[in-house]
């Protein structure tokens, strides 16, 4: 799949209040935060460097330079952030090629969407490679647009993977509602002005102004992100 990334300056979209739905990845729809760091902790074994258990929250839903950036500092490993890059893409496909379970209500909820034809944007971290792989298991169909990590001069936990992704919806970021697992999606999310649904995945997030918590997706649907806008 080609990138379907919009300049920034789209015009807004009139009607609704709910304008448009933007989705987070890698926890939020798919099961797959622990398979990062299963493969992290491969890749650094075969280079001779065990990873500690305490560094997993500080990589959880970051963006790949960064969180490679700090295993390579933290370890001491003789690797270029490139080449770990690939190799941590590599580790991580071979994964999800073997099994990429949703999350509970991701299924549901895209097809909600979809049947009401709410705009919807799917917005990762995740390089264009990875992405295009998942979404054969989530259907591209989907999505009116997808925004991967690589395609973005500042991914998350900046604002612009979100704004170019309400441009390209032509909605106004504070009629969107984002849903995100992470504290560096949310902090994105919120940078841009979106309302927030946080469905935590591996560390706990609290409730603040705009951003709304749930245990799963099952408790979201169209009805509920409209509230959410009222």
């Amino acid at each position: 799949m080609t990138s379907t990334v919009p300049a920034l300056g789209a015009p807004s979209a009139r009607g609704s209040a709910l304008q448009a739905v933007l989705l987070d990845m890698d926890g939020t729809l798919i099961d797959t935060e622990g398979f990062w760091w299963d493969a992290e902790t491969a890749v650094f074994e075969a280079l001779g460097h065990p990873l500690d258990e305490a560094w997993r929250d500080i990589v959880v839903g970051g963006p790949m330079a960064r969180s490679a950036g700090f295993l390579i500092q933290a370890t001491g490993a003789d690797i270029t952030l490139d080449e770990l890059s690939t190799l941590l893409n590599d580790s991580f496909e071979a994964r999800i090629s073997r099994t990429l379970p949703l999350m509970p209500g991701a299924k549901r909820l895209l097809a909600e969407l979809l049947d009401h034809g709410v705009p919807t944007a799917l917005v990762s971290a995740s390089h264009r490679r990875i992405m295009d792989r998942v979404l054969d298991s989530l259907g591209a169909h989907h999505f009116g647009l997808t925004v991967a990590g690589d395609e973005v001069e500042r991914t998350k936990p900046h604002p612009d993977p979100y704004l170019v992704a309400a441009a390209g919806l032509g909605a106004d970021p504070a009629r969107c509602v984002v849903v995100e697992d992470t504290a560096t999606g949310i902090a994105a999310a919120e940078a841009a002005g979106c309302r927030v649904v946080a469905v935590p995945s591996v560390t706990a997030i609290a409730p603040a102004h705009r951003r709304t918590v749930v245990s799963s997706l099952e408790e979201v649907d169209l009805a509920f992100l409209r509230r959410l806008m009222g």
